[in-house]
């Protein structure tokens, strides 16, 4: 894919548009974050398999996207007014924006992505009831490391788990559309009514590595915020090389 002006212009068109969007209608921000999760959590750093390049869209039927179909439909809006944009590019860009319009840290986006021609989704994403094993396992293969682990794991600071989609029903943090550091305070304190913790959030706090990153986060919002913007990006790069932009003379 060439970047050229055109679709650089695209790009920021696309911005603008989902950027309204979610800030008119929050609610649909945390199934839009988890859209771009799952179109990137397949990525196998082995294989070079999967990864963010909008396959999830034919991928509908695993269990583990169940609901995704939600944020496809919400984006699709986009896409019909910004055809020339990729949808590897667009799922992206709406999770970034979906964390900045609740209050998160600003992720720089890089555009380029190609789509994919067919299914991609060769690579398992996380069991909700997995221990710290399969949290590695998962993660490790797509080339994140502990930290990652981690502070990706603050995006259940939006959102909720829903019955039909976990096996869990409720909130993880009292304010599911405010992206900030209480998902890590929260696992810190006693189980409260209607908040949700899954086994594989508990086991943050079980594993010694994983526990030093829930007690930074916790008592330090800024370096949450410095070290998620990181490692979001990462995540939505995985087996991204960026094109050369081309300028036209």
């Amino acid at each position: 894919m060439a970047l050229d002006g055109e679709y650089l212009k695209e790009i920021e068109a696309a911005r603008k548009d989902l950027r309204q969007l979610l800030q008119s209608k929050k609610q649909f921000s945390p199934i839009i974050l988890r859209l771009a999760f799952h179109d990137a959590g397949t990525y196998d750093v082995k294989a070079k398999t999967g990864g963010p390049n909008g396959s999830i869209r034919g991928e509908l039927n695993n269990p583990a996207n169940n609901g995704i179909k939600v944020a496809v439909d919400f984006c699709e809006q986009v896409k019909a007014k910004h055809p020339k944009v990729s949808y590897a590019d667009l799922y992206q860009l709406a999770g970034i924006i979906a964390v900045e319009v609740t209050g998160g840290p600003i992720i720089p986006f890089v555009p380029g992505r190609q789509d994919a021609r067919n299914q991609q989704d060769r690579g398992a994403l996380p069991n909700p009831n997995g221990d710290a094993k399969h949290l590695r396992d998962i993660f490790h293969r797509m080339g994140l490391n502990d930290r990652d682990i981690v502070v990706l794991s603050g995006a259940h600071t939006l959102g909720r788990a829903n019955k039909d989609r976990s096996g869990f029903d409720g909130s993880f943090t009292e304010n599911p559309l405010k992206f900030d550091n209480s998902y890590f305070v929260n696992l810190q304190k006693e189980d409260k009514p209607g908040l949700v913790k899954f086994p594989t959030d508990k086991v943050l706090l079980q594993d010694p590595a994983f526990r030093r990153y829930v007690q930074l986060y916790a008592k330090d919002e800024k370096t949450f915020f410095a070290h998620y913007a990181e490692s979001h990006k990462k995540m939505s790069e995985l087996g991204f090389q960026p094109p050369r932009a081309v300028v036209k003379a």
